[in-house]
């Protein structure tokens, strides 16, 4: 049945307070047509969402719900399923949507769809569900500048009108979903920090931060079995002995929520020795929220997108530590984080200060990233492998080195895996299959 001429219900996914703040910004900038009814859809993808908070009942989130009409919660649509597992079944689609069009009172309403992290469940299942219904796709951290990572149904990528995503890195143009032609549409940065100025003003229980404090971001890559418990440890303690070096006696140390006490406590120590005033943040808020409060002197991290909305739209000097470790810890190669950790090692000053480790200028994290992409997504973006081929050609060298993979390269029949005496082979997987043979031999005979 037609649905033109019906009302129009725009449905807003989120699953974080960071991105529901960029939501609210896309409202106030007038990114979206007027509507009948504005709905945020609540996603708690936690591991355990039944002992979670929810968006919704976050400190802060508060003036966010003067942007909509109404909240509703996905997990209690869905309930006793898991929304990051959880898909109804090709058949009973048509099914789901009649019975969600009866909980939400939709009833015969055209419906548009504003999701994130479009490529899995539960934004994916929402939007096989409304099958019919537009989708923009918006950005809630760095993945967007990666490619998408799972190939997508037509049915579903063509429906994409734009991406938007804020300005993190200025210059570099967004690889999400291009394989199907989405413009990448800009959030401006002042409606961003207005919405944000707003969350900040709604928090009250934050302890008192020294000035000229350096801030450091936890993110519990072990729980990601990135790192090892005690490799983060170590991680969190090198943090602090960096700030310490650069002169910072004041530290704030925020967490990841889920994150294990110990790793504070191994802090406490290592702050304890150095003399240094440590106070462990254990109220669950943005990070940004502490860049209006405290404006810390120094914002340090691994790959968090909070270092670069600190650089990018608060004006705070922000270092990064661990890159190199983490780029050799991310498995399978196409993990999705990969370019977000990539990003933090090309842009952002390694707070250790080693030599080498300038940023990349724009043009070449422009010529990067697609390059990367490819190496990442080949069956997906055929198109970017002579972009992936200059790149190499002209730039793998001792850096670039730790971003791709020399078997990966090998295996793609790229510049840099395959050993310049049998750079003649043609790229084709006869021509790796020899090299892999050759390669095994020599290795046997040098035992």
């Amino acid at each position: 049945m037609s649905r033109s001429g019906s009302p129009t219900t725009q449905i807003f996914c989120a699953s974080t307070l960071y991105g529901a703040v960029t939501l609210a910004a896309a409202i106030d900038s007038d990114l979206f047509d007027e509507a009948g009814r504005r709905v945020l859809l609540v996603f708690n993808n936690t591991a355990t969402p039944e002992i979670s908070t929810p968006l919704d009942e976050m400190p802060g989130f508060a003036p966010l719900r003067d942007h909509f009409d109404e909240v509703l919660s996905w997990n209690e649509a869905i309930r006793p399923f898991h929304p990051g597992s959880w898909a109804p079944r090709p058949d009973d689609i048509p099914l789901f949507e009649r019975y969600l069009r009866l909980l939400w009172d939709l009833g015969e309403d055209r419906v548009e769809l504003v999701l994130e992290s479009l490529q899995v469940a539960p934004a994916l299942t929402v939007a096989q569900i409304f099958t019919g219904a537009p989708v923009d796709v918006y950005a809630d951290g760095l993945m967007s500048y990666g490619p998408t990572r799972n190939k997508l149904d037509p049915l579903v990528g063509t429906r994409v009108r734009r991406l938007l995503h804020l300005d993190l890195i200025a210059g570099l143009t967004p690889m999400l979903l291009t394989e199907f032609d989405v413009p990448p549409v800009v959030v401006p940065t002042s409606a961003f920090l207005k919405a944000m100025g707003e969350v900040t003003a709604s928090v009250e229980e934050l302890p008192r931060v020294p000035e000229e404090t350096a801030l450091l971001l936890g993110q519990y890559l072990s729980a990601l079995d990135i790192l090892s418990p005690e490799e983060e440890e170590d991680l969190h303690v090198r943090m602090l002995e960096g700030a310490v070096a650069k002169g910072h006696r004041s530290v704030v140390f925020k967490p990841h929520p889920s994150a294990p006490a110990r790793f504070s406590r191994a802090l406490e120590a290592e702050a304890e020795r150095l003399g240094v005033e440590l106070t462990v943040l254990d109220v669950p808020v943005l990070a940004e929220v502490l860049f209006e409060k405290a404006r810390p002197a120094l914002v340090v991290g691994c790959f968090s997108t909070a270092l670069f909305t600190a650089s990018a739209l608060y004006d705070l000097p922000a270092a990064r530590i661990g890159t190199e470790l983490l780029l050799q810890r991310l498995t399978p190669y196409q993990n999705s984080n990969r370019v977000p950790v990539v990003l933090a090692d090309a842009v952002l000053p390694d707070l250790e200060g080693r030599r080498g480790e300038e940023a990349l200028s724009v043009d070449t994290l422009n010529e990067l990233i697609p390059a990367l992409s490819y190496t990442l997504q080949p069956k997906i973006y055929p198109p970017l492998r002579p972009v992936a081929e200059r790149y190499l050609s002209k730039h793998f060298g001792p850096r670039s080195r730790r971003y791709f993979r020399k078997k990966r390269l090998t295996a793609l029949g790229l510049p840099g895996g395959i050993p310049g005496r049998l750079a003649f082979l043609p790229h084709n997987a006869t021509a790796r299959r020899v090299v892999r043979r050759a390669r095994a031999l020599k290795k046997s005979v040098q035992r």
